[in-house]
């Protein structure tokens, strides 16, 4: 319902901040870095936002990024943690770092967040991963499948690391179209996964 709001930034609380829109004062959820981030009282701000409706509660929650929100999206669409939950892991990981731990099936490292335990982080990776096999059809690519794609760049193919950056994408949402495309235009020499990942967050974004 509303894609972001952009206005002046009045408060700072603990929480939320709100945003003056002509008038109209918005309350919006998030994490603790992102307020600190996202600008100084008196300065014109953009957040992206999810739009939250139940029975007894309406509320705002905003992000810097989009890939900010894709990932809250993502996990809320976990069960048993809320938008709140989500919110406060939004301050502890950042979406590369969440995505990598995601399709290496790193527990230890979404353990860490705060209020995820070992079982949270295995329904975690374990939801993810077959939200995104249903959704995006990927599964390890046999060499069969690989000839049959030829729209598939060979240093896609050839090169372990991007093929995990690939599927990290895919876990944040982007199609694998969108990511090939995207790569093409990356210098990916000597990068590692995660510095792959940010460098296609930053294109996708645009």
């Amino acid at each position: 319902m509303l894609a972001y709001i952009k206005g002046e930034l009045v408060q700072k609380q603990i929480g939320y901040i709100v945003i003056d829109v002509s008038g109209l004062g918005y309350k919006v959820y998030m994490s603790e870095n992102a307020i600190e981030e996202i600008g100084n009282i008196g300065e014109q701000i953009k957040v992206h936002t999810y739009y939250k409706v139940s029975e007894d509660d309406i509320s705002i929650f905003g992000f810097k990024t989009q890939e900010e929100l894709r990932l809250f999206e993502l996990l809320i669409s976990v069960s048993g943690i809320g938008a709140k939950t989500a919110i406060a892991m939004l301050g502890c990981i950042e979406p590369s770092q969440f995505a990598i731990a995601v399709i290496s099936n790193d527990i230890e490292t979404l353990r860490k967040i705060p209020g995820v335990g070992p079982k949270s982080a295995q329904r975690i990776v374990l939801e993810l991963k077959d939200k995104l096999k249903k959704e995006q059809q990927i599964s390890e690519l046999t060499n069969a499948t690989l000839e049959q794609r030829n729209n598939v760049k060979k240093f896609i193919v050839a090169d372990n690391k991007v093929q995990e950056a690939t599927d990290a994408l895919q876990v944040l949402g982007y199609t694998r179209k969108d990511i090939e495309n995207i790569l093409e235009k990356i210098d990916l020499k000597d990068l590692s996964v995660e510095e792959i990942i940010k460098k296609a967050l930053r294109e996708l974004s645009f």
